[in-house]
């Protein structure tokens, strides 16, 4: 129940067009999301949320039983 919050997250990104924002930037850079999301998870604004939310979406995906 603790991951129910990831679909109102994943519906409002929907929504509002920014689905595949993060992984597009992180292609541009020339590295995989993940690659991109680890050194960004620090930074400050809409770059470290986003790339922060990929982890918990990647943490959530990989744990899933």
């Amino acid at each position: 129940m603790a991951e129910r919050w990831m679909q109102g997250v994943k519906s409002g990104m929907k929504r509002r067009g920014t689905e595949g924002v993060f992984s597009s930037a992180a292609h541009r850079a020339g590295e995989s999301t993940h690659q991109f999301a680890e050194e960004h998870k620090h930074s400050s604004g809409k770059i470290g949320k986003r790339a922060r939310l990929a982890l918990a979406f990647a943490s959530a995906r990989h744990h899933k039983g």
